[in-house]
């Protein structure tokens, strides 16, 4: 069989050469390192520990959160070569697609298999951070594998070096995968620390027991297995993370006169939910990175290593690509700030008419929305004076880098990096406490119903955003606490990726993957759901080089 480098991480095997990770804590360039002479020492192996690092999911990858976000109802991913997204929201999605585009990528689980296979070389280093790296190393293949069983179902497992002639691996069931995932992150969260001290080999931003509880989390969750997912973001809960708080609002942030868009009770009032909006969008600030509320994050080095979503996200305008977009069905989600409850959406024909004929009903829409809504979305005449002064957002339909829905992503987007016009090195937060809680009052409701824990949980989240807490007399049931959880992850999960997977395993894509137009109901994409898209395709490619061992996902 021909080799593949999906298969073969020839970098590490064949060529000797230690990609040094593009973590923050590691501010250091990419090195070679000569095989022959390698494995002598400690460095060597906290090197090799660098190049796993390096494979966590970044913001700009083709199969990373922004663009799984593409993929799902919450946005539209408008430019096909940059990911699977746009083909795969429209259900056009086939075999054809590249191995880069849609996420086939066993590099990570490679390189954390020669690092398994190799280290124990090493015999002059202390034992106990010797297992502390190998429970780190573990972390990021079980990482790498839950991702390809996600997009995937059933995939080749790997637990050691693939040598030349051993590539035809037949795949392993979704099943014993999961299992494999789930022990490995029972394994390692009995050795890894819950934090670190900082300074070398103790860098903060490390894999801590916190990430592969919270991992451990959100496997048993997407599983549906309600009392073990729980029972580990309950373990989760009582580690010390904390939602990310601002006590004071951004200065340019309040020249933005939010009296046109909330009828305010009072000055109190304005305050919470400037407040709320404040914590919401800053947590995700570089100036933040590493607050109390992530749990695992992709970091970035300075001047070396940039994300990418002061480009992808804002519209061409200001200088983004707008490559992927909010739907009008997430604009949607956001409750009402006055009685948190649902909104009623606008006619598509009469929203329509009114932004045709600048009629000022058509703000009504955007009126006394959640706090979170203001700091995600940026929709015609939103105010952001962070980004520059006086600004307000105006989409025009056609124009060169705007999205075709008529929104703009303001979430995960820094306004202090634009202003000052450098790249952007804000950690792209993987893992953080929000979710936990949300996994577990999902998972407790799914069990048993409300109860007071649960409500705990949401509140926090909402009280956070500057939201009013659950009301208990009108989501004091099962199936009603069901629905505002949903929306919940929905609203506060916007554009990490976690949207992708939740429609697929709460089994509605097929009621909510639809044609999605823009705030003129102009088509912006026809999408059509069919029943194979719960997995993505294996390509093509590989079935071909591994000669029929590799077998397709079931409509491709």
């Amino acid at each position: 069989m021909k080799r593949s480098s999906i298969y073969i991480v020839t970098g590490l095997l064949s060529l000797g050469v230690i990609i040094s990770c593009k973590k923050d804590f590691l501010e250091r360039p990419p090195q070679q390192l000569a095989e022959n002479t390698f494995w002598k020492n400690e460095n060597d192996v906290y090197q090799v520990v660098m190049g796993v690092y390096n494979q966590l999911p970044g913001s700009g990858d083709t199969h990373g959160p922004l663009y799984c976000e593409g993929a799902s109802d919450n946005a539209h991913a408008q430019y096909p070569w940059e990911s699977s997204a746009t083909d795969a929201s429209a259900g056009a999605i086939t075999s054809t697609i590249t191995t880069d585009l849609v996420g086939w990528n066993f590099v990570g689980i490679q390189r954390a298999n020669y690092f398994l296979d190799n280290a124990d070389k090493v015999t002059v280093i202390d034992k106990a951070l010797m297992d502390r790296y190998k429970a780190e190393v573990r972390f990021m293949r079980a990482f790498s594998y839950f991702n390809l069983l996600s997009r995937f179902g059933a995939v080749p497992l790997m637990q050691h070096t693939i040598a030349i002639g051993e590539e035809n691996i037949p795949q392993t069931s979704k099943a014993d995968l999961l299992k494999f995932v789930l022990d490995e992150l029972d394994a390692v969260s009995k050795v890894l620390p819950q934090s670190y001290a900082g300074g070398k080999p103790n860098e903060k931003g490390r894999i801590t027991k916190g990430a592969a509880l919270a991992l451990k989390a959100r496997a048993y969750l997407y599983d549906g297995q309600w009392q073990q997912a729980a029972d580990a973001a309950s373990q989760v809960m009582g580690l010390g993370y904390s939602l990310f708080k601002v006590t004071t609002a951004d200065p340019l942030q309040a020249k933005d006169n939010y009296s046109v868009w909330v009828n305010f009770t009072d000055a109190a009032d304005e305050s919470k939910f400037r407040l709320g909006l404040s914590s919401y969008e800053a947590l995700f600030y570089q100036r933040n990175k590493g607050n109390a509320e992530v749990i695992l994050d992709r970091q970035y080095i300075k001047q070396i290593d940039a994300n990418t979503l002061n480009t992808l996200l804002p519209p061409g305008s200001i200088g983004g690509w707008s490559s992927v977009a909010p739907t009008q069905a997430l604009v949607d989600s956001y409750a009402s700030y006055k009685t948190g409850d649902a909104v009623t959406p606008t006619d598509p024909a009469q929203r329509a008419a009114w932004y045709a004929a600048k009629d000022p009903a058509f703000a009504n829409e955007y009126k006394n929305r959640d706090p979170r809504f203001y700091a995600s979305i940026l929709f015609e005449n939103a105010p952001w004076n962070a980004i520059q002064d006086d600004y307000k957002f105006t989409w025009v339909e056609g124009a060169s880098n705007m999205s075709q829905t008529g929104y703009n992503f303001r979430k995960l987007v820094d306004p202090a990096i634009f202003r000052e016009q450098i790249d952007n090195y804000a950690n792209l937060i993987l893992i953080r406490y929000a979710e936990v809680l949300l996994t577990y009052a999902e998972a407790k409701n799914e069990l048993s119903g409300p109860d007071g824990t649960v409500y705990d949980a949401l509140d926090a989240i909402r009280t956070r955003a500057g939201m009013s807490v659950v009301d208990r007399s009108k989501y004091g049931d099962q199936a009603s606490l069901r629905a505002l959880i949903r929306n919940e992850r929905r609203v506060e999960l916007a554009v990490e990726g976690q949207r992708y997977m939740d429609i697929r395993r709460w089994k509605i894509a097929p009621q909510v993957m639809k044609t999605i137009n823009s705030i003129k109901n102009s088509q912006a994409q026809q999408r059509v759901w069919t029943d194979k898209l719960y997995l993505m395709p294996i390509p093509q490619t590989q079935i071909d080089l591994a000669k029929g061992v590799l077998k397709q996902n079931a409509g491709y």
